[in-house]
């Protein structure tokens, strides 16, 4: 059975007290055992972050992570700095990443492989902007993406890999992406993992959602074959919803 997970990116939101206040609001809560949640916050709470979940199953994650060991990169984290603090689970390829920092496939392929070599979990986001929906090149922008950055590592490295479907242009747009359409690439994911690999690995691997994720409709997003979970931004900072969307499994 594939994992069940949700995992909340903070973004640029919570300082210190509004960490420790939301940390402490979610650990109040119960965590069904089959589910694997998760919190991105900013570089600069994630170690007041992980000694505030040290008695809970929540698992503290990066939202990002330079592909060098060290050196004149100027504002970036290194997987040494992550790991110093108790992080060993990054997000990489988010779509704000991709298009406000300009973060390209070949720069990704570079995280992830540093990533991998270094033992972390990964949350690989991608996904197609409304352009390439309404030009019907959202299944050809998707494997693009998945192949430049992931296909080129071993059947092995896989079990350290998350994927998350961004369909950006259901973002914050008004626009909607139905669980249906949310469902179709989801399978479509699947079998090209299963075209590349096999079909075991293809069966073993979770798929989360990203797509503006809500407690009104979490539940029949998560009902759909081959969606694992969620990856949650605004609902995940605030802490009712955010276990409202953790329980709708």
């Amino acid at each position: 059975m594939r994992k069940q997970i949700v995992a909340g990116n903070w973004k640029m939101n919570n300082n210190t007290l509004e960490t420790e206040s939301l940390i402490k609001s979610l650990a109040q809560h119960e965590i069904p055992d089959d589910v694997q949640v998760m919190v991105a916050p900013a570089f600069t709470q994630l170690s007041q972050s992980v000694s505030l979940t040290e008695a809970h199953s929540i698992t503290v994650a990066a939202q990002n992570m330079n592909a060098a060991d060290s050196g004149a990169h100027t504002g970036e984290v290194s997987a040494s700095m992550l790991k110093g603090v108790g992080v060993h689970t990054i997000i990489l390829g988010h779509s704000e990443r991709r298009s406000l920092y300009g973060e390209t496939d070949s720069m990704l392929q570079l995280k992830v492989q540093k990533a991998i070599a270094e033992g972390f979990q990964i949350i690989f986001c991608f996904g197609e902007e409304l352009e390439h929906r309404k030009e019907n090149k959202h299944f050809t922008l998707v494997e693009d993406q998945l192949s430049s950055a992931l296909f080129d590592l071993p059947k092995t490295a896989w079990s350290q890999i998350v994927l998350a479907y961004e369909p950006v242009w259901a973002i914050g747009t008004g626009e909607t992406a139905s669980p249906e359409q949310a469902q179709e690439m989801h399978a479509f994911i699947r079998q090209l993992i299963e075209n590349k690999y096999d079909a075991d690995l293809a069966n073993q691997i979770a798929i989360l959602y990203g797509g503006s994720v809500k407690p009104g409709n979490a539940k029949e997003i998560f009902s759909m074959q081959d969606v694992d979970g969620g990856l949650i931004g605004g609902a995940s900072l605030n802490a009712e919803d955010f276990m409202a969307i953790v329980n709708a499994f």
